[in-house]
């Protein structure tokens, strides 16, 4: 064989080898770390989403950080934080905290409302109901919190339901008379640690999302839908609630208006692993596969999950736009 015959040769071998360990790559799935930020109502639905997720693809390894959706946001945008994928409890937080620096589109995929969780150990375990919860709350030595508005969606929306309470059950001044029965120290920054104190007997009543509550197996006061903020069509309703909250600079402050409980999620600008963030979207996106387990969680998953505008819809990466409607807001 002369060496022109053996270069041709070589050159065919080297072209099939390339082609191979394509095909063995595409057949192997993706690979690498994933870097999730979430909210911490959605650590139990996201645990079951990893442990799939790694189960089909054994070259992927998920790693998350759970906390206030408002402390993971600023982690990234204020620290650098690397971070692959943001799913916040309020989409509010990506646009206002994460856009357009950090993040350039942001999916509605699930919703919640709040409710008031309490065990078996609880003061008045037994009489509280959806009638007269804040009669209870108002009670001296009687315990509840909520997490820190400042830091967590939920505690900002923990007072707008005081708030819409107090509209909706006539009572002037409730919000401020409940609240001057709640601790300062009973406003915690993550809802784990709330969780934690009402299974200890520690803390009596706190205001949770639902999904943590039924996956927690906790027992929970269920409100009115003019109060617990789980109804879209009455986002206006809700507008008359509003929270001042710290900004992202000392001094600032901004003001959340009462919406309902939507969730977004994002993959970062700067994200370390972008393409497993997309592959892992494809599945947490999914009816069959991320949104089914969140609907086992209880909590109700977005199905399709959507966007407000044509145009963020096709800023999304390619794969993820079919998974994606687009609902304008009015």
């Amino acid at each position: 064989m002369n060496s022109r015959s053996r270069g041709v040769r070589l050159s065919c071998c080297l072209s099939l080898l390339i082609l191979l360990t394509c095909y063995v790559s595409a057949i192997a799935g993706p690979t690498g770390t994933l870097i999730i930020f979430n909210a911490g109502s959605l650590t139990v639905p996201l645990a079951q989403m990893e442990k799939e997720f790694e189960a089909r693809n054994p070259g992927v390894d998920i790693r998350r950080e759970a906390g206030g959706s408002t402390k993971l946001a600023r982690m990234i945008a204020e620290s650098g934080k690397p971070a692959d994928i943001m799913a916040s409890a309020d989409y509010e937080v990506i646009d206002k905290t994460l856009m357009p620096k950090d993040a350039s589109w942001n999916v509605r995929f699930a919703s919640n409302q709040l409710v008031l969780c309490y065990t078996d150990k609880s003061k008045f375990a037994n009489t509280i109901n959806a009638d007269n919860w804040y009669e209870i709350l108002e009670r001296k030595g009687v315990s509840w919190g909520h997490t820190d508005p400042n830091l967590d969606p939920c505690g900002y929306r923990a007072l707008m339901v005081l708030q819409l309470a107090e509209i909706y059950y006539k009572k002037p001044d409730l919000a401020k008379k409940l609240l001057a029965n709640r601790p300062v120290e009973n406003v915690l920054p993550k809802a784990k640690e709330l969780v934690s104190l009402l299974q200890a007997g520690k803390l009596d009543f706190a205001w949770e999302y639902l999904s943590v509550a039924v996956q927690h197996k906790l027992r929970y006061v269920k409100l009115p839908n003019e109060v617990n903020l789980g109804d879209y069509r009455l986002d206006d309703y809700y507008k008359q609630a509003n929270v001042e909250v710290t900004g992202d600079k000392p001094g600032k402050i901004i003001t959340r208006i009462g919406s309902s409980c939507t969730y977004g999620l994002t993959i970062i600008k700067s994200a370390p692993n972008p393409d497993l963030a997309v592959a892992f979207l494809q599945y947490m996106m999914s009816p069959e596969g991320g949104l089914k387990i969140l609907q086992e969680s209880g909590q109700p998953p977005t199905i399709p999950c959507w966007v407000p505008t044509k145009e963020m819809k096709e800023s999304l990466p390619a794969p993820l736009r079919d998974l994606v409607q687009v609902k304008e807001l009015k």
